[in-house]
Order: structure tokens, then C-alpha cells, then sequence
């Protein structure tokens, strides 16, 4: 329904505009009072490369960050991660995260990079805090990606990415709730980055595309290959921004589920609400991000798909680039 909104195939988003001028009033009143100096603004004391979007729902966002770290990693560096840990209520902040902490505290999208790439990451309201908590806690960190943030103008950035679904790209172009963005399109003239995840890049825009690599059992952490269940029967379950997403890349594969389940992005599992999706002869299919909230739980049948962004070198060497002319002389002699 929303998605029909969005995209202005349905005209009801006409209904909504007098909240979307609010919107766009109280957004623009923010900004303003953060430039002309009214609302103060923190800065780190490392380079801060901010990797946001300009509209709700999943834009293919955590897979940046996650190649933004490991390249950063494999340049003998030592970048950091925040978020603002939607999903998750933590018992106190900032948190920072370990290999125990729960997605129900942390968020999904946290878990998920913390385990992927073994960086530290912290989550809290205020991103200051959870810079400052990682600062602390560790004094080699060199820089700082805010997964998400892009209009937490409350903390002050080196670098702002932004990522666009190149399919979707900003719908009916109007502000929440009548249309899908948080700032309008012309934001874009003022950001150092922009990466067009799937669809087709326009002038300018960096090409990217999400590549799913092998599936991961959940219980065992045993591996197959990609077209493992091309003629097994299967269900399959996401819980992201844009569900549509993860069933395309099934059928990409020749993956063709006998059910298909939309979840909201975010959600919190529990196994009732699991295992009874699929039957005993049914392999149970799902996202990296879902398979963070169901580990604990989960049984030999379940199985999760990781994706990996890939940039053209050219571009991805420009951006890659821009980050490490920010550091000190000594942490860009690290690199390879």
C-alpha cells in the first residue's frame, strides 16, 4: 500500500500534502538553525564519513558501510561504526556492541556489521555519545562511519554518501508521509558521494550492485552454493526495507519459493512467529539482517543469503580515495 503511495501510482498521496509541507517546513527550520549557529553541532576529533539516503525504506545503505570498512580494513586501517540502533532498545547508551549483544538491543543492522566485518561499533541516540564511547574505548580507531545519520545535523561530517534504490529512486519526489523522502532530490548537489544501488546510475551517480555470495545454515554455520535450492522446495522471509528486493534475487538464481513473506523492516522475531512458515520439507530462506534476530533460535532447515556491494574500481578508488586525504600522513602510510 505505501509503496503504491510513494510512487504516485495511487493519488491518495494528495490527501497527505498539508503534513508533507509540515514536514518539509520543520526539516528546513532544523537545518537553518543548525548553519546559522542556533542549535550547536559536535565534532570529531577523527574524520567522519556519514553513509545516509534521502528516502525511507531499504536502499541497499548497510552493504555500503560494510564495504566502506572492509576497505578500509584491508588499507592497514581502522574505521569504526555508529547508528542510531533502530529496532533495538538498549539498557542504556551509548552501547557499545560485543559478539554477545543482542539485536533486540543493539538493532539488526549493528549486529549485523559488527559480525560481518569485526569492527567496533556503538549505537545511541546522539552520535556524539557513541563516537565518544568508542574513542574511549579504543584510541587506534582512525575513522568514523555513521550508518545513517545523514540528517542528524547534530554531528558534524567529512564525507557524505548517499545511496538511492536506482529502481525505485524518490517515487512521487514528496516529503514524509505523502511521498518517500526525508530531503528533497536537490539535497544531492551538496554531497560528496552518490551510489545508485541497482537500476541505472545517472550522470554522476556511482554504479552499484548487490552480488549474494553463499548460503549460511543458521544452527551449524555450514555452507552451500548459491543454486543449492533451485529444485528444492523452500520458503522465503524478509524483513528489510523493500522485502521485493530479496525475493528478485531468488529468482535471479532460478530460486522460485512456494511462499514469499514480507515482514516489516525492523521486526522483531520470535520462533512462533518463524517456525511455522515452512513445513519439514521446506528450506527456510532469509537476509543476513533477518538472520541476526533468529540465530538464537534457529533450526538445521534455516538458511540466510549474505549480499556483497560491488563498485566499479575507477569510482570506488575516487570515494576510497577522499576518506584516506582526510587522515594524518602516518595512518595513509598504512596503506598497501
Amino acid at each position: 500500500m505505501i509503496e503504491r503511495l510513494w510512487s504516485g501510482k495511487s493519488a491518495s498521496w494528495r490527501l497527505l500534502l498539508p503534513l508533507s509541507w509540515l514536514y518539509g517546513l520543520i526539516t528546513a527550520g532544523l537545518r537553518l538553525a543548525y548553519r546559522c549557529g542556533l542549535k550547536k553541532s559536535w565534532k570529531a576529533p577523527v574524520p567522519v564519513v556519514v553513509v545516509g539516503n534521502l528516502t525511507a525504506g531499504g536502499n541497499g545503505k548497510t552493504p555500503v558501510v560494510i564495504w566502506l570498512v572492509e576497505q578500509l580494513q584491508q588499507r592497514g586501517l581502522k574505521p569504526a561504526v555508529v547508528s542510531r540502533g533502530y529496532g533495538g532498545k538498549a539498557p542504556h547508551y551509548p552501547l557499545v556492541l560485543d559478539a554477545q549483544t543482542p539485536a533486540d538491543q543493539a538493532g539488526d543492522e549493528p549486529v549485523l556489521i559488527h559480525q560481518r566485518t569485526g569492527a567496533p561499533v556503538a549505537v545511541a541516540p546522539k552520535r556524539s555519545e557513541a563516537i565518544q564511547a568508542l574513542l574511549q574505548a579504543d584510541t587506534e580507531i582512525s575513522v568514523i562511519i555513521t550508518d545513517d545519520g545523514l540528517q542528524h545535523y547534530a554531528l558534524q561530517r567529512d564525507i557524505e554518501i548517499v545511496v538511492i534504490d536506482g529502481e525505485r529512486r524518490f517515487g512521487n519526489g514528496w516529503w514524509l508521509p505523502a511521498g518517500p523522502m526525508r530531503e528533497r532530490a536537490s539535497r544531492l548537489s551538496r554531497v560528496d558521494a552518490v551510489i545508485t544501488n541497482g537500476g541505472e546510475a545517472h550522470a554522476g551517480e556511482i554504479p552499484m550492485c548487490l552480488v549474494p555470495r553463499q548460503w549460511i545454515n543458521l544452527a551449524t554455520g555450514h555452507t552451500l552454493p548459491l543454486t543449492a535450492f533451485v529444485a528444492k522446495p523452500s520458503v522465503a522471509f524478509a524483513g528489510i526495507g523493500y522485502p521485493p528486493r530479496f525475493f528478485s534475487t531468488l529468482h535471479a538464481q532460478g530460486i522460485h519459493p512456494q511462499k514469499e513473506v514480507a515482514f516489516d523492516d525492523h521486526q522483531a522475531y520470535r520462533l512462533e512467529d518463524i517456525a511455522g512458515l515452512a513445513s519439514h520439507e521446506q528450506a527456510l530462506l532469509m537476509t543476513e539482517k533477518d538472520a541476526v534476530k533468529c540465530r538464537a533460535f534457529a533450526v538445521e532447515s534455516w538458511w540466510y543469503l549474505p549480499v556483497e556491494a560491488q563498485l566499479p574500481q575507477p569510482d570506488a578508488d575516487v570515494l576510497l580515495n577522499k576518506i584516506l586525504a582526510l587522515l594524518p600522513t602516518a595512518d595513509q602510510g598504512k596503506t598497501p
